[in-house]
């Protein structure tokens, strides 16, 4: 069962694996805090609701807020329907934290993509479609 488009696949996802320890080191970050920045870039979350998102204890979680407010990349602000709640939002230096050590990527992927044929698109596509279709069978 091995081909020369598994073996590359194989060898993405080993390098996709590296990503984001690279990125984390590059930005003074830990890889939660990474996967923090990751998470509140979707929309604010509770801290708690964090914790569960990241595999951290709630403690944990409220540390990692800690340092991630004190480094200007996340606020805590009250939530919009229930004044006993706390959301933490990813502000615009999180977000740009992020988006620079990640830009170079993302420019090589658009570059390449723009290279492909309509034709070339499709198939590629629906084979990442269905490659991550039969990962998620393992989820």
């Amino acid at each position: 069962m091995e081909t020369s488009t598994l073996r590359a696949l194989r060898a993405l996802m080993k390098t996709a694996g590296l990503v984001p320890g690279a990125v984390a080191r590059r930005a003074g970050l830990s890889e939660t805090e990474l996967s923090a920045l990751e998470v509140l870039a979707d929309a604010p979350t509770g801290p708690a609701e964090l914790a569960r998102h990241l595999g951290v204890t709630t403690a944990a979680s409220s540390g990692i807020v800690d340092r991630l407010a004190a480094r200007g990349h996340v606020e805590r602000r009250p939530h919009a329907s229930d004044g006993r709640r706390t959301d933490v939002e990813l502000t615009a230096s999180g977000r740009a934290e992020v988006l620079a050590h990640l830009m170079p990527m993302f420019e090589g992927l658009y570059e390449l993509d723009s290279r492909l044929t309509p034709e070339e698109a499709a198939v590629v596509e629906a084979y990442l479609r269905e490659a991550t279709a039969a990962l998620r069978r393992l989820l």
